[in-house]
């Protein structure tokens, strides 16, 4: 590696509210410093968050510096820093959404997250990380495939298997719709030997959730009451609701979690609704709030993929020159699964 290379990136401008806005630059590629790695990117993904990041609706409102965006992106170590041991150039690895959040529960020093200052974006042909916010990808998949899951992927780990009664043979899973979340969520939860129920507005959405192994697809709009339905379904009621909705269906969520279940709280894709949560006492069931994972639920999920040879739902791919169109498809009610960039290099 010498000094004075050059790359492409692309930059979300000062005050950005449109992903419309970004732009891809040339600029010094970024060398390594003592603890730190430096990755060749191939292939990264885009998450609903990335959108309210370019929109200037992410927290904290408008970015005050430009940024590269992207959370989530895979590749290969080509250079390490000075006390660097447990990395080589050549290993492929992925950024971990919070770099300083290497293990156990989330505590206020996780540390920024990837894709939004102070915090690097993926979105570049190099980016450089501490070498502890790394992990190693799964061989068995793609680096498109890898990239969709350090922020989806994770997310949907930490829903299914790090709380308290994690996902099993014969636990009863519900998701929500057919986003990267929920359809990662279903493979996995599927891979532990779980029954799976989803919802979705689409005829044509409802029978491709049911080939990944959805046994049944309750249709939302035509059925607004399809907490009480899918729970139903279940038999009564479910161990594990990944709900990816927010306030806009917490309420039937609360109807769907059966006794002693659980509800993932996750996304915030319709923001109106009010919610009791008188069921959740009667039931004794519980609202966990989720925020992606570790960097060791990151290396346990990616295991997992391993084991038993998951294959993430990637719905398109796109060139790294297309950025803005795949932010555009990415938003679209036609989006099944993950829209990943690819940067072979």
């Amino acid at each position: 590696m010498t000094t004075g290379e050059i790359m492409r990136a692309w930059r979300l401008p000062v005050g950005c509210t449109s992903a419309a806005q970004m732009e891809m630059i040339e600029t010094p590629a970024p060398v390594p410093a003592a603890g730190e790695v430096r990755l060749r990117m191939h292939a990264c993904s885009l998450n609903y968050r990335d959108r309210l990041v370019a929109e200037g609706h992410y927290f904290g409102g408008p970015l005050v510096t430009a940024a590269t965006p992207l959370s989530d992106g895979a590749g290969v170590i080509d250079a390490v820093g000075e006390g660097v041991d447990a990395w080589s150039p050549g290993d492929r690895a992925a950024g971990a959404f919070f770099q300083g959040w290497l293990a156990g529960p989330p505590t206020p020093n996780m540390g920024a997250a990837l894709g939004a200052p102070p915090a690097p974006g993926m979105l570049a042909d190099f980016v450089v990380l501490p070498a502890a916010g790394v992990y190693a990808i799964a061989e068995s998949l793609s680096f498109e495939e890898a990239a969709t899951l350090p922020c989806a992927g994770v997310t949907a780990w930490n829903a299914l298997m790090a709380g308290l009664r994690p996902v099993r043979e014969g636990s009863t899973v519900l998701v929500l719709g057919s986003g990267g979340v929920s359809t990662l969520a279903l493979k996995l939860a599927r891979a532990a030997g779980a029954r799976v129920i989803a919802t979705s507005s689409s005829a044509a959405k409802s029978k491709r959730l049911q080939d990944l192994g959805s046994e049944a697809v309750v249709n939302y709009r035509t059925d607004p009451d399809w907490g009480a339905k899918t729970a139903e379904l279940a038999g009564g009621g479910f161990d594990h609701v990944v709900e990816v909705g927010g306030p806009g269906t917490l309420a039937q969520s609360m109807q769907a979690v059966g006794f002693g279940g659980e509800i993932a709280l996750i996304g915030v894709l319709s923001l109106d609704g009010e919610s009791d949560p008188k069921s959740l006492m009667v039931k004794n069931a519980s609202l966990r709030g989720i925020f992606v994972g570790s960097v060791e639920m990151a290396t346990d999920l990616n295991a997992f993929v391993d084991r038993h040879r998951i294959r993430p739902v990637i719905d398109r791919v796109f060139d790294f020159e297309q950025a803005q169109e795949a932010y555009d498809y990415q938003a679209s009610p036609e989006l099944f699964g993950k829209v990943v960039i690819t940067n072979p290099g």
